[in-house]
């Protein structure tokens, strides 16, 4: 009996290619906020545009950093972020992480009961997300940002990480 091995075909057939060109230079820098697609352009455009930072490493999940915060419905969400994050450090020599909340945040209307103190709560998590990354990367500068819809635009706001 004979075996056959299929090979892919020295030329592979892509669906789709970027207009992009590629650029393997890194600049140091990961922005951590919450996969809400709604708001993916205006985080692009914010961080590329007004912070100057093209090609940052994305750490998109459900809350962004507020998982740092030590919610326990977070749980598992912090171990992961936190090895993520050191990860990207080390790998990648970051030396600057961008933290940012936005409003109408599902994660925050999920587990938070008094709707009326969301934002307070974001910028204390946004602070508490601040000072872990720091205890464990004290050489990594670290800037936090609200996103909230205005007028039909997302405008965003500097928050103290302190």
């Amino acid at each position: 009996m004979t075996t056959t091995i299929t090979r892919p075909p020295a030329t592979p057939r892509p669906v789709y290619t970027s207009r992009q060109p590629f650029d393997d230079r890194r600049i140091g820098a990961a922005a951590v906020y919450c996969s809400d697609g709604r708001f993916g352009e205006q985080m692009d455009e914010f961080l590329h545009l007004s912070l100057k930072l093209p090609r940052y490493d994305r750490v998109a999940i459900p809350g962004g950093a507020a998982c740092l915060a030590g919610h326990s419905t977070a749980f598992w969400q912090k171990t992961a972020l936190e090895r993520e994050l050191n990860f990207l450090i080390q790998a990648h020599n970051l030396t600057k992480i961008v933290l940012i909340a936005h409003d109408t945040c599902g994660f925050y209307k999920n587990i938070w009961t008094d709707h009326s103190n969301i934002e307070t709560q974001q910028s204390q998590d946004l602070k508490t997300a601040a000072d872990l990354i720091k205890l464990a990367n004290p050489q990594v500068e670290i800037e936090a940002y609200f996103a909230r819809k205005f007028q039909g635009q997302v405008i965003f706001e500097k928050w103290p990480t302190h």
